[in-house]
């Protein structure tokens, strides 16, 4: 996520002195010292935290149901009388406060708005409760950023930011709370809109063209901002990667549009919000163009590999989140920005912030958060291994972790969540003093099933990067993809990948588009099932589960698809691909957009203790 909570003013000049290389300094440590502080002492924050949060909501129906009288504050107390529950569990008590009632049911403090989850999880978009309070600690999380990128990178006051960011229009429940995504709410906060000078956080978008909320102006003015300080700018970045990577594939849409604006120094027409116009004339200025003539020239080429470095030429790193499914990314951006360093800087979600990662410059693979012990109460449910038998399992408390373990987040916030599965799997990779810190594993339940296997992402997501190396040699890569467990048009049902292609040029002649032939793709297609579990190949093997297939769709399906769930009311800066599709309006969109089909053209090897292997059945 892009940093941020005292960011400059985009009309600041990034020349301005009067912040001083002292005050820089002093600020920088402070953050740091912070930082040690809170995880050196992370046990004594927790209790504290929690204890805070209880008392304060001592008043409310939810804590009172669960037979938590006022004044019980201490951990064990809390632990034997409030449940962990799930989005259902609470949602009675959502609709209550989304229809009006303003009593204490949740939490003491007023609810101020609902924070939006990106509704790509399970189709439906979920509701968090949170006070106004929240806004400064999520503030408080993006001011350690910068403070820890620059122990890394040297000289980031000097230049700016290039990070495409969007609002979301809101809604309203019944009762007139706003209920909007987290990183909407947090734009249109003042925290944002009147932050203090920094020049460490100076932004190439004005303020105006991240709250325009019709995506295509707000893309296209932070698009043409960021050109026009193209020399300035030294990091670049969006929310996720796949937000990034659909701003680099809209310059390759509307280049000449962009380059016609800096040549004659005015906006496009089809820019229509008045203050958009106004914030990008202050930066257009007059016409250039020499800068027209650049860019043209470069957007223009045969090959957009390096185009980032090309056109940014004083980058310094990518700022994208590549963690969990986002990996899949991971070539496709060093394929346009040559290989630059790939940062992933926080874990956050609607719920609630979490932490940082406090060595911002390490391997997309190795990437690990630090919880920020302040942030809310964290607990841990051990996840079950296969052979594990049934049974609940007891949460453990944010230092009693071990390394190496998976776990599914719980927070208790103090906006009313109470022992709440956040739903993400995490493994403890070390920690920070007191502190651990944690891989993103992936989301829970994001699964592929047609009998009695079961694929969750990190599975499909390793799968389909082994098959990928099929397409290596004929200079193609894969831009996106989704599946779907076809239960309905075979028997037995079968996994479908959905894959979108980019396809090389020949070297020798960038107009001629090289072909991955069809025995190619049903490699990929054996490849896939080969490196799934053994449950899975069992099932090919003695056909409760038919051949798998990969269905290339057009280029831009996937645009459509982002389209398609923005209109239904996710968030832009939310969206995230889903990894496997159930909802039939969208399995029907992926299907008029197929090109080619391909099925594996044998069954995947399977070998058992005791058993002779099986393989190549048809």
């Amino acid at each position: 996520m892009p940093e941020a909570p005292k960011q400059t003013q985009n009309n600041h000049s990034s020349n301005n002195n009067h912040y001083s290389d002292v005050a820089l300094a002093d600020n920088k440590k402070t953050k740091l010292d912070f930082i040690e502080e809170v995880t050196r002492n992370a046990g004594e924050v927790q209790k504290r935290v929690l204890a805070e949060i209880l008392s304060r909501n001592a008043g409310a129906e939810y804590l009172k149901r669960h037979n938590l009288r006022g004044g019980q504050t201490d951990g064990d107390t809390f632990k034997k009388t409030i449940p962990v529950v799930a989005y259902e569990d609470v949602l009675p008590y959502i609709n209550r406060i989304a229809a009006g009632d303003s009593s204490p049911i949740l939490c003491s403090d007023p609810i101020s708005e609902f924070l939006t989850s990106s509704g790509t999880s399970g189709g439906e978009r979920k509701m968090m409760p949170t006070i106004e309070e929240e806004l400064s600690r999520r503030s408080l999380l993006y001011s350690l950023l910068m403070p820890v990128m620059s122990q890394f990178v040297h000289g980031l006051d000097k230049g700016k930011g290039m990070y495409f960011l969007f609002v979301k229009s809101e809604t309203k429940t019944p009762g007139g709370l706003l209920a909007r995504p987290v990183l909407t709410s947090y734009y249109k906060s003042s925290h944002f809109k009147e932050r203090p000078y920094d020049p460490y956080t100076n932004y190439t978008s004005p303020n105006e063209t991240i709250l325009c909320p019709d995506s295509y102006q707000s893309m296209y003015s932070q698009m043409l901002c960021g050109l026009c300080e193209h020399a300035q700018v030294l990091r670049v970045g969006a929310v996720f990667a796949s937000g990034f990577i659909r701003a680099i594939r809209f310059l390759e849409k509307h280049w000449t549009l962009l380059c016609q604006d800096i040549r004659t120094g005015s906006v496009n027409q089809l820019i229509t919000d008045p203050s958009v116009r106004d914030a990008v004339a202050r930066i257009l200025k007059k016409p250039d163009p020499e800068l027209a003539d650049f860019v043209a020239t470069e957007c223009g080429k045969g090959s957009w590999q390096g185009i980032i470095t090309r056109l940014w030429p004083n980058t310094k790193y990518v700022d994208v989140i590549v963690t969990g499914t986002m990996s899949q990314y991971i070539p496709i951006l060093d394929y346009y920005s040559n290989g630059l360093p790939l940062v992933c800087t926080m874990y956050a979600s609607s719920e609630c912030y979490f932490g940082v990662n406090l060595n911002p410059l390490c391997k997309p693979s190795e990437v690990s958060y630090t919880i920020i012990p302040n942030m809310a109460y964290f607990e841990f449910l051990p996840v079950q291994k296969a052979d594990e038998k049934e049974e609940e399992k007891e949460l453990v408390d944010l230092v009693d972790v071990k390394i190496g373990h998976e776990y599914e987040l719980v927070v208790t916030t103090y906006a009313g969540l109470y022992r709440y599965r956040v739903g993400d799997i995490l493994r403890v990779a070390g920690f920070k003093n007191k502190a651990p810190q944690f891989n993103f594993v992936c989301r829970k339940n994001v699964v592929l099933s047609i009998d009695t296997d079961k694929t969750d992402e990190v599975e499909l997501q390793n799968a389909v990067k082994n098959a990928t190396n099929h397409l290596v040699p004929f200079g193609a890569c894969l831009a996106e993809y989704t599946s779907y467990a076809d239960t309905i048009t075979t028997i037995p049902g079968h996994y479908v990948l959905y894959w979108e292609l980019i396809l090389g040029s020949n070297k020798n002649n960038n107009n001629n588009i090289k072909i991955v032939p069809p025995s190619v793709i049903e490699d990929c297609c054996l490849t896939v099932e080969e490196s799934l579990d053994t449950v899975y190949r069992q099932n090919r093997v003695f056909e409760a589960i038919g051949p798998l297939e990969i269905k290339i769709v057009e280029t831009g399906t996937f645009d459509k698809l982002m389209d398609y769930a923005i209109s239904l009311g996710a968030s832009i800066n939310q969206y995230k691909t889903p990894r496997c599709v159930t909802f039939a309006p969208i399995v029907e969109l992926l299907n008029s957009k197929v090109v080619s089909s391909f099925f594996s053209p044998k069954c995947p090897k399977w070998t058992t203790p005791g058993l002779k292997q099986w393989s190549n059945i048809n």
